[in-house]
């Protein structure tokens, strides 16, 4: 009987609180305050795209994104994650091998079930190095755990690759209602506060545009988002803006910021806009 191998937190005590408690309160708090300023929620996300810094910087805007889940909670049991490799280079896209990745509100299963399909795409490759560093997909887990009941996870990592083989793998991992896929990225990287909201603003008019490939150096996680632009023109998925903002107006200076959005895909118009930053 082989052991279960489980994907340890790497960022806990840093990126977010590091005891359970403190990080059920802080991720309470952040999901408190995006209902606040949330409308009517009147489609389902087929997918997401959310930032994935600290959350004392990116976690309002990552939130606002998680709230449009819960009415559809109980009905999603796979997260198809996607986030960049920010420590270890690669070409293609990276699988996990381990059965579950922990936080300290406990572990999150992987799913095996899409595993065998993605295995046949010629730029999936599997790395646990480039998983055990990473915090790309780790930020997203704990708002995971919180929002929704029984789920499990097909964490993808991208390296060095084109559009088009994200978006085979989005598409290999597809599934029906009960999947949901969820791009990291954050936005612009270190620029000063006007100029960071002029880039971004960019951006997200091309995310909304479906306008792929993004200009390099838009967003860290820009190829998992060049992919889900292509599979959303496949599937005529509509891309809405529920909000974007900066680590300049959250809890950092502004002399060089981190830009972020959340991004809802659905089927169907009908979610309201947000987000006070951007014009």
């Amino acid at each position: 009987m082989s052991m279960r191998t489980i994907r340890q937190p790497a960022v806990a005590g840093r990126f977010y609180p590091g005891r359970a408690h403190e990080l059920r309160a802080s991720v309470d708090g952040l999901l408190d305050s995006a209902r606040a300023a949330t409308g009517s929620i009147l489609e389902r996300p087929k997918a997401l795209i959310v930032p994935h810094a600290g959350y004392i910087y990116s976690g309002p805007t990552a939130a606002r994104g998680y709230v449009l889940l819960e009415p559809f909670a109980a009905s999603i049991s796979t997260v198809v994650l996607v986030g960049p490799a920010h420590h270890v280079g690669f070409r293609g896209l990276a699988l996990s091998d381990a059965d579950a990745f922990a936080t300290p509100l406990g572990e999150v299963p992987v799913d095996r079930t899409a595993t065998p399909g993605l295995c046949t795409l010629p730029a999936v490759i599997h790395s646990d190095a480039a998983h055990a560093p990473e915090h790309s997909l780790e930020v997203q887990l704990p708002f995971l755990q919180t929002v929704l009941a029984d789920f499990a996870v097909v964490p993808l990592l991208v390296g060095d690759a084109d559009p088009e083989s994200v978006a085979s793998a989005l598409e290999e991992a597809w599934g029906g209602p009960e999947t949901l896929l969820l791009i990291s990225s954050d936005l612009s990287h270190y620029l000063p506060y006007d100029q960071a909201r002029v880039t971004d603003a960019d951006t997200i008019r091309r995310i909304l545009a479906l306008a792929w490939p993004l200009p390099d150096g838009s967003a860290c996680g820009a190829r998992g988002i060049n992919g889900m632009l292509l599979a959303a023109r496949n599937h005529d998925l509509t891309p809405t803006l529920i909000d974007a903002r900066n680590s300049g107006d959250t809890a950092g200076g502004r002399a060089r910021v981190v830009g972020y959005a959340s991004v809802s895909f659905t089927t169907f118009t009908g979610i309201p806009t947000g987000g006070d930053h951007d014009d």
